[in-house]
């Protein structure tokens, strides 16, 4: 049995995936994991694991631990539509990250003009199993966390 801690890419309200007000994410459609609504200003996101960043869009990232643990971390609700606008990259996809790395920045007081939820859901990609993930202390509390503190560990059976 692996074990893959997961950090917060963003400091904020640390939100159980099932409150995410979008249902891929809320019924683990893309993978089971925890969300954080961000600070609102303007905020670095970071490398939630270590690993090689396999997708890099400007609203999201994925990183592939070298457990074979994908990582998605996903900037905002529907964020996709804004092409890029409000993020700035600061890294290249196919790129070595090392848990805390700044990734992207994020503009969250422009997200919310345009009418978006700025939430940051982060989930291990294709987990079906919602008891292979064990959220942290401030997610079960629905507590502020610090961006780089423990959001979840996730489990996989070692094969």
């Amino acid at each position: 049995m692996s074990r893959t801690q997961v950090l917060a890419p963003v400091a904020g309200r640390a939100v159980a995936l099932q409150d995410v007000p979008d249902p891929v994410f809320s019924a683990g459609m893309v993978g089971y994991g925890a969300a954080v609504d961000p600070s609102r200003g303007v905020v670095d996101a970071i490398a939630p694991v270590s690993g090689r960043l396999l997708k890099l869009m400007p609203h999201a990232y994925v990183i592939m631990t070298a457990d074979n643990v994908g990582v998605l971390v996903h900037l905002g609700l529907d964020t996709v539509a804004l092409n890029g606008e409000g993020f700035t990259t600061h890294v290249s996809q196919g790129d070595q990250v090392v848990a805390g790395q700044v990734v992207i920045t994020y503009d969250v007081p422009a997200v919310e003009a345009k009418g978006l939820n700025p939430i940051v859901p982060v989930v291990v990609m294709d987990e079906r199993e919602a008891r292979n993930v064990t959220v942290a202390g401030p997610v079960q509390a629905g507590d502020d966390i610090d961006s780089g503190a423990e959001l979840f560990t996730a489990s996989k059976q070692d094969r």
